[in-house]
């Protein structure tokens, strides 16, 4: 499979040396200094990028008739946009906060909790995320998930990073040393507290999760999830 690399930071170059283990072949690794040549000839796109070029990336991947998964945050609301172009072009998208597999399956037990938790409202929820410090968007795009996927399984109706109102989630965003990612979601009650917790040990399961889910999506149309890549929507 022949893959391009959109960003070539840390995580991109995680994610080539991941790529060439499982056998494929790079064909461009794109960043700020040099153009798309070479995108035409991949069988997919991998978007690890900043907010500010996430959208030009996807765009021309589209453009050029290569499915692309991407893994930057802090462009979404833009995203609808690039639905739209996905559509017109008839090409293949994964858009996701977080592509490790541990977090996917995160976001599964955090919105089973949720419908649980529903039921008793003496509980109240809060999040912490914690990030190494060159992270530049906060709340995380995995928290924002992880605050969505409660929302959508019980009464809150928002997320908010400071004086949460009665039916909002306070997410505290951390930004310290070279954390990968740390992920708190904390019930509490005057009596006692329940937590789940995820915590990255590095950048491997990312850049892993990107490339599988890019395995998945060659030969396909349409805009996926991790929930389709991991079989988890008939749970």
């Amino acid at each position: 499979m022949k893959i391009a690399l959109l960003g070539y930071g840390k995580m991109g170059k995680v994610i080539e040396r991941i790529a060439l283990e499982r056998g494929h072949e790079i064909v461009l690794k794109k960043d700020e200094f040099n153009t798309y040549d070479g995108l035409s000839t991949a069988d997919v796109a991998i978007d690890f990028s900043v907010p500010s070029a996430a959208v030009n990336n996807i765009s021309n991947c589209f453009n050029a008739n290569v499915p692309v998964v991407s893994g930057t945050t802090g462009w979404l609301e833009h995203y609808d946009e690039m639905i739209a172009l996905c559509a017109a072009k008839n090409g293949g998208f994964i858009s996701s906060s977080n592509f490790s597999l541990g977090v996917n399956l995160f976001f599964e037990f955090n919105e089973y909790l949720a419908k649980i938790m529903s039921k008793f409202d003496h509980y109240k929820v809060d999040m912490e995320e914690i990030h190494h410090d060159q992270k530049l968007d906060a709340p995380s795009g995995t928290a924002i998930s992880l605050a969505k996927g409660v929302i959508e399984n019980s009464n809150y109706t928002n997320w908010t990073l400071n004086n949460p109102k009665e039916n909002e989630i306070h997410i505290e965003a951390v930004r310290v040393g070279t954390v990968p990612g740390t992920h708190t979601v904390t019930y509490n009650s005057e009596v006692d507290a329940i937590e789940i917790k995820h915590t990255a040990h590095n950048r491997e399961g990312f850049a892993l999760g990107a490339v599988i889910a890019a395995e998945w999506l060659v030969g396909k149309h349409g805009v996926f999830t991790m929930k389709d890549v991991l079989d988890l929507n008939s749970k």
